[in-house]
């Protein structure tokens, strides 16, 4: 009797079996470029758009790796924009925050690790260009970016474990519907069963209320 791959991950995920392997590793710090202080600690994160943050994390296909980044907003946990790459370089990475930028405004603080795609002079520009201070994670300290760690298992443990994708096209297909899941049908007990899409539109639709008292 045949078995797939993805019938594999489907009885492992049931049994709460995991593969143990080297993950690959994709924050590299350059030497030479300014690294920022971490703002984050001890800060009280109340409404959206006050901290954005981003992360890459990488997805097996059958012809090799290829490089996921998203943003996401801290307070309602809502994926912002996503960007796929062949490659791991800044170029797909400037493309998800421009996109974030122009559909969602801009944020108070936007945090990275110290990757060399997010210490870039092209990635950089882009923050101090909109006045957005910058905040990065210290050195291998995952945790402080925990929130976009915590959406990578979820996509990864939903969704690409489950479906095995094996092209770049139905990879990214699936990305897509998972986002829109995520986003305005996944409940989170962290917002109290709330959707990140609720969270994030509720919020401006108070403060438009308040406006609305405050100027009658």
């Amino acid at each position: 009797m045949k078995v797939t791959r993805k019938q594999v991950r489907l009885i492992m995920k049931r049994a709460g079996l995991r593969a143990i392997y080297p993950g690959k590793k994709t924050t590299i710090a350059a030497k030479y470029h300014k690294k920022y202080p971490y703002l984050l600690r001890g800060k009280n994160i109340s409404f959206p758009n006050q901290v954005w943050a981003t992360d890459i994390t990488y997805i097996r296909l059958a012809g090799g790796h290829v490089y996921l980044a998203a943003v996401i907003d801290l307070y309602t946990r809502k994926i912002l924009a996503w960007r796929l790459s062949n490659t791991i370089d800044s170029e797909f990475c400037i493309a998800a925050l421009e996109e974030a930028l122009e559909q969602y405004g801009i944020p108070a603080i936007f945090n990275t690790d110290q990757g060399c795609q997010f210490t870039s002079d092209a990635f950089i520009k882009v923050l101090t260009d909109h006045n957005i201070e910058i905040s990065m994670d210290g050195v291998n300290r995952a945790l402080d970016n925990i929130y976009i760690e915590r959406f990578w298992r979820s996509i990864k443990y939903e969704d690409i474990y489950l479906n095995g994708y094996e092209t770049m096209t139905d990879l990214k297909e699936g990305v897509k519907r998972y986002m829109l899941f995520y986003n305005s049908e996944r409940f989170h007990q962290s917002l109290d069963y709330a959707t990140p899409d609720e969270m994030y539109y509720a919020a401006f639709t108070k403060r438009e209320e308040f406006s609305d008292v405050l100027t009658a």
